[in-house]
């Protein structure tokens, strides 16, 4: 693992960060080449994802100081300033938020842009795991024997730290210490590799696609289905009926690009 990428004119480059910051630049190039191609101003692609950018952020770290509010009452300025603790979901629900009400603002049809965005947000948000993997910071999966298991001892957080809430995993090794050495799914590799299939058939839709909606209810099930499946190779707190908050979260989205695809088709038939 290589959380520090390197020190260059006393300025450290983390790669979390670079990634991260990759993946806004290549969802903006993206964002862009779509509002042009759908007649809309293309400078209001920049002011999106800069609203993205700080809402995502906020969201994040919003939403990690919510699932972990003892420590955050213990520690409010070391929590709430740490690099880490970034949760995707409180990013994504607070950045459509914000950008719905930039839509509004300019009297832009929200859908009309989360179309638009659809394909960006999915290779974005593949990117930025890339960026996961590289720092080892706790989003990979539990121990396997698998041959591309991963050794994230040198990331920012081992996996003696990160299961040692898990006596499930913990259970299984001498003195109930995971060894920093032990082989994890790279659960942000996996994420990555569906996230790249998932933007290459959006791609390939986006102009085929009229109707409004489609391809931002697609993505919505698409990205619920990624996340969902891979939540099962994590060792994540469980909130309901076994399932993870993240499990829980990404079935609202599948409902939800469901239910809009239905009504889509629907209204199709209505009018053929």
């Amino acid at each position: 693992m290589f959380p520090v990428i390197g020190t260059f004119g006393g300025l450290t480059i983390y790669s979390f960060g670079l990634m991260m910051g990759l993946s806004f630049l290549l969802g903006n190039a993206l964002l862009t080449r779509e509002f042009k191609r759908k007649k809309l101003h293309p400078d209001l692609a920049s002011n999106i994802t800069l609203i993205a950018l700080v809402a995502g952020v906020s969201g994040s770290k919003l939403l990690y100081l919510l699932e972990n509010w003892s420590m955050f009452v213990r520690d409010p300025i070391g929590m709430t300033f740490s690099p880490g603790g970034l949760t995707f979901y409180g990013g994504f629900i607070l950045a459509m938020f914000s950008v719905y009400l930039y839509a509004r603002s300019k009297k832009i049809p929200f859908i009309r842009i989360a179309d638009a965005a659809a394909p960006a947000l999915m290779i974005a948000y593949g990117v930025a795991r890339i960026g996961c993997h590289l720092a080892g910071d706790g989003d990979y999966g539990f121990p396997t024997t698998l041959p591309w298991g991963t050794d994230y001892s040198n990331g920012t957080y081992p996996p003696s730290a990160a299961f040692r809430n898990f006596p499930e995993v913990t259970s299984l090794y001498p003195g109930g210490v995971v060894p920093d050495n032990t082989l994890c799914h790279p659960t942000p590799v996996y994420e990555t590799i569906i996230c790249s299939i998932f933007f290459l058939y959006l791609w390939r839709k986006r102009e085929s696609w009229t109707m409004e909606g489609q391809m931002f209810y697609t993505y919505l099930v698409l990205a619920g289905v990624e996340r969902f499946s891979v939540e099962f190779f994590r060792l994540n707190p469980r909130l309901l009926l076994g399932l993870s908050e993240a499990q829980v979260i990404a079935l609202i989205l599948i409902l939800i690009g469901a239910v809009g695809l239905n009504s889509l088709q629907r209204l199709k038939q209505q009018q053929s």
